[in-house]
Formats: structure tokens, sequence, C-alpha cells
């Protein structure tokens, strides 16, 4: 039986992936070109880490669900929230893994 290239994508879709930061947005937590693995996800929850497609742009930050509502977070003060309500966005993938400099830690959600 011969597996379409569609099925092999929608596979490997759901691997976990690994990309390098840039900049220093998502410090002290990762510095700018520390590696980080991601894992697929459509779903995310208060605190977590995430790459999320909004209004066709990638970001990479904390996700945050409280009494302020819905919004990506950078750890860096020096860059703005971006507040989600009335957007259009979704979640695409959460950090498990941080990279610097061989020293590996492991975030479990």
């Amino acid at each position: 039986m011969e597996e379409s290239q569609d099925s092999l994508s929608n596979c490997s879709a759901k691997e976990p992936f690994a990309l390098q930061v840039l900049g220093d947005s998502m410090e002290p937590e990762f510095p700018d070109g520390c590696i980080i693995i991601l894992e697929p996800s459509e779903q995310c929850v208060h605190g977590m880490y995430i790459m999320a497609l909004v209004e066709g742009v990638r970001w990479f930050r904390q996700y945050l669900q409280d009494e302020q509502g819905e919004r990506l977070v950078a750890l860096n003060d020096l860059y703005p929230e971006i507040p989600l309500q009335d957007l259009d966005w979704k979640p695409e993938a959460i950090a498990i893994q941080r990279n610097i400099k061989r020293e590996v830690k492991h975030y479990n959600y």
C-alpha cells in the first residue's frame, strides 16, 4: 500500500521541530541564539511558551489568559503585549525544550 504525499506531510507536521531564537524579546528565559524545540499543538493554556500565528504573522511568546484577557507577552518588558481579543489567531506549537550552549531545560506543562 502506497502512502500519498499528503499523508506523509500530515504525519511530519505533528513532529517536534527546532528553531533558533533571534532577538532579545524573550530574554532572559530564551536568549538570542538559543535553540528551542517546539511541538505542534493547536491548543495552549495559561503560562505556556508558544508559537502563534496572529493576523498572518508568527510570534514566539508566553500565552497568558486571566482577568486581563488572552494575550501574548514578551518576557523582555521593552516589547508590548499582543492582546488577542478580536484578532485572527491560533496557536501552532508549544515550547518543550530550550538549549543554551548545550545546557538543556525541558518544559512540562
